[in-house]
């Protein structure tokens, strides 16, 4: 395919993510999926030209951008504070699907070798950030479920990715010592981390350099999110662990190193830019069974057998993932009796929305891509083909089995939207209008040679007064308050033209409240979603002041 050619698929692309998704949105149904479906059945299509998804280019271009923008907007204090389950997830669940799949595949398969099995069990093992993301936050799930799956889905890649590295080497060399595998592991994921926090910190340092131009800061923190993937994985550690820890800790900094006119402009930048890199995830999972079913020319075995292992596989990935979640709640509150007080064990309607939703994606579809043709001895990778097509079959069975049922299960089983944000936000728009109430006497006798209006700094105060009084009446109230009025007759100012103390109170008033929200935020009274949000709107009115 030429240049020309690559570009102008590419372009069609996007116009059939954009058809695809207005037809979702139509729908009332989670984009992936039927953008997936759209993919399967562009690919069915005669006459198109075929399209090869590189497993490099998923790695580098797609996936380090979904990774720092989840993790960016992810709650730092949810996601600490829901740490075990996240973990247990990421990690534990990881693992165990790799070796329940592994043996599984090498008892039902003639011939796979045991290794070949684990990097199977590997390759579907660890559930789609970007599917997760997309379909678990539309759905009005309660806020902790939503926490667990993103936390889940931000690191279990790094182990997943991890085991399929070890599993391939295994493969390939026909060697494997468990020993060296578990000091490999540490070092990758420590050296992850530690790479995350280190250049995220040098980025920052960077970053205050080149503030002033909205356009170059949004683009530094594209750069940053590859940069900081690209140098971890060039010093042989996770660059997915490397790169989400730089999102948490540059999501954690931005609210008081960016301005108001970077936040619109890069929030904006950043829906769009990864509006189209999940549109084309999910478009492209479609289009890879082209190429899949041209790998099983040469399996050895006939479609029925092949469909009915991608059965098989499908179903054990979901069971095993059912299987871990209830003893995996359960089994730690009884060996830690203070726990259970702590944090009392979830409902099983709770635990099978978690079980249910482990959905896989583009990551599992590029890992199966990325195998190696030959051993070390030259020998062929014993039944390439045949795991790269169980692989894709997980990934259809889990996108339209799960995803489009889920919806469903959620509805049936009654769970719904904790309100836990709300009330949050309601705490936060009080105590950000008290803020702006205390801070108006001093901003309007800070200059002894000039005074604010009296009857305009009692207008502001009246106005967040009103706030403050709506909010209390009506808990959940989702206006902003009357406007007031802001005049007042131009008496007691000599100095200033009306206009000028207008800007200048209503300014310290927000930035009063931007203070005020950002210490709720570190203190662990509200989310890091709140803040973002009412942080926002803070950042619109400001630029209209501007």
């Amino acid at each position: 395919m030429s240049a020309v050619e690559t570009v102008e698929t590419i372009l069609a692309l996007l116009v059939a993510v954009a058809l695809l998704t207005t037809v979702a949105t139509r729908l009332n149904v989670p984009f992936p999926l039927v953008l997936t479906l759209g993919g399967l059945g562009l690919a069915l299509v005669p006459g198109l030209p075929k399209v090869q998804l590189s497993p490099e280019i998923v790695f580098l271009v797609f996936l380090p951008p979904v990774l720092y923008g989840a993790a960016w907007f992810t709650s730092w204090r949810d996601f600490r504070r829901n740490l075990r389950p996240i973990l247990m997830l990421a990690f534990g669940l990881t693992a165990f699907t790799t070796v329940v799949i592994g043996y599984l595949a090498h008892w039902i398969i003639p011939g796979l070798p045991l290794a070949a099995g684990f990097v199977l069990g590997a390759i579907i093992s660890p559930p789609d950030a970007a599917s997760a993301t997309a379909i678990a936050q539309r759905l009005g799930l309660p806020k902790r479920i939503v926490t667990v799956l993103e936390g889940e889905s931000l690191v279990n890649d790094a182990m997943g990715l991890v085991l399929y590295k070890f599993a391939v080497a295994a493969v390939v060399t026909g060697t494997f010592s468990f020993p060296t595998a578990c000091g490999s592991f540490v070092y990758i994921a420590l050296g992850g981390v530690v790479a995350g926090l280190v250049l995220a910190w040098l980025a920052g340092q960077l970053h205050c350099r080149l503030a002033g131009d909205p356009a170059v800061e949004v683009l530094f923190t594209f750069l940053t999110a590859y940069a900081v993937y690209a140098a971890a994985e060039a010093i042989h550690v996770s660059g997915v662990l490397a790169t989400v820890v730089a999102g948490l800790y540059a999501g954690w900094q931005g609210p008081e190193r960016l301005n108001a006119q970077t936040r619109i402009q890069g929030r904006a930048v950043w829906d769009v830019y990864l509006f189209l890199l999940n549109g084309l995830i999910f478009i492209l999972i479609g289009l890879a069974l082209r190429s899949v079913k041209d790998g099983m020319m040469g399996v050895g075995h006939s479609w029925g057998e092949v469909v009915w292992l991608g059965c098989v596989i499908s179903a054990a990935a979901i069971m095993v993932r059912m299987a871990w979640i209830f003893p995996s709640a359960w089994l730690p509150r009884v060996v830690v009796p203070g726990l259970a007080k702590r944090d009392p064990l979830p409902s099983w309607r709770v635990l099978a929305v978690i079980g249910w939703t482990g959905m896989r994606g583009i990551v599992t579809l590029a890992a199966a891509l990325a195998l190696p043709v030959t051993t070390k001895t030259g020998e062929p990778f014993p039944h390439r083909d045949l795991i790269i097509f169980l692989s894709f079959s997980v990934i259809l069975a889990t996108l339209v089995l799960q995803g489009f049922s889920l919806p469903w299960l959620i509805r049936k089983l009654g769970l719904q939207d904790d309100g836990e944000a709300e009330r949050e936000e309601h705490l936060a728009r009080v105590h950000a209008a008290r803020a702006a109430i205390a801070d108006l006497e001093r901003v309007a006798n800070e200059d002894a040679g000039d005074k604010a209006p009296s009857a305009l700094v009692e207008s502001f105060r009246t106005r967040y007064q009103q706030k403050v009084d709506d909010l209390l009446r009506e808990e959940f109230n989702e206006t902003q308050g009357t406007e007031g009025a802001e005049g007042g007759g131009g008496q007691g100012s000599s100095y200033l033209p009306m206009y000028c103390w207008i800007s200048r109170l209503r300014r310290a008033g927000l930035n009063a409240e931007r203070r005020e929200i950002i210490r709720l935020r570190k203190d662990g009274q509200i989310s890091d979603e709140v803040l973002h949000k009412i942080e926002r709107e803070l950042d619109l009115e400001e630029s209209r002041l501007a």
